[in-house]
Formats: C-alpha cells, structure tokens, sequence
C-alpha cells in the first residue's frame, strides 16, 4: 500500500501542529511538564498517542497480510481471512481513535458549546420532551356492554 495513500497520521498531526503552533514532541514535553494547565492539549497528546498505537498495530497487521498473499501459490484458507479481518480491525480502530482527535481539535464542535451538550441535548430540552408526559384524556363515551359478557 503506498503510504500517501492513506496519511492519517500526517494529516492529524499537521493538525495538531496548527492548532497548538507547535511540533507535537514540543506538546507532549509541555503536557507532560504541565498536564493541568491546558486540558484540550492534554487530551488531544493523549488521544495522538493512543492513534499512534493504532497506526503501528494496522502497519503490522497489513504486512503479516502483504507477507501471506505473497506467497506463491496464495493461501487461501480461514488463517488469511482472519489476518484480512485483523487488518479491518485495526483500520476501524484507527479511524476511530483519528475521529477523537479530530473531534477534539474542531472548535465548533457541539459538546462545546456549553454544560450538557453532548450529542444534542441542549438542543433536545430546547423543544420539550421527546414522549408525552402527561395522563392521556379518557373519552367521555358511556361503556357498551360485550355480549355474552360475565362478571
């Protein structure tokens, strides 16, 4: 796979960079210098690293699949379909851990906006409840006795 194909990493970094007007070694020092001191680069080094893990752990998945399908003849048994969904794994877990970060860094993002806003719920008490939250109203109709009925 060529490797500007898909930079994840680069692109997140280069975003981080721009965000903090600082290399991300030159963040991680200062974090690990002052965790408390700025929370949003706290989290954002923290989540870097866990993608970072993520990146390594897909690089070696795909080669272990690469090093396989190389062979000649290819194998083609439930040893390299679990190797193929290992790489899957890996890609989502990825993709996942780069959302985070992405997530983190968007200023405008709507768990940012203020107290219980995440997912929408400012938005959700704004409108009133979802379900009605009183009695239903009965009809005033008399009851029809059913035939054939007892008590």
């Amino acid at each position: 796979m060529p490797d500007d194909a898909d930079d994840v990493m680069g692109v997140i970094t280069q975003q981080i960079e721009a965000r903090f007007q600082m290399s991300v070694p030159e963040l991680r020092q200062a974090v690990a210098t002052a965790p408390h001191a700025n929370e949003q680069a706290t989290e954002v080094v923290y989540w870097h690293g866990l993608l970072a893990q993520a990146q390594v752990a897909l690089e070696r998945c795909e080669d272990d699949l690469v090093a396989v399908l190389s062979q000649d003849p290819v194998p083609l048994d439930d040893s390299v379909m679990d190797l193929a969904h290992r790489v899957n794994a890996a890609v989502t877990a990825r993709d996942g851990r780069a959302m985070v970060v992405r997530f983190l860094l968007e200023p405008a993002a709507l768990s940012k906006r203020g107290p219980g806003t995440w997912r929408g719920a400012t938005v959700a008490a704004s409108r009133g409840p979802a379900l009605q939250t009183s009695a239903p109203t009965r009809p005033s109709t008399a009851a029809v006795p059913i035939r054939g009925a007892t008590r």
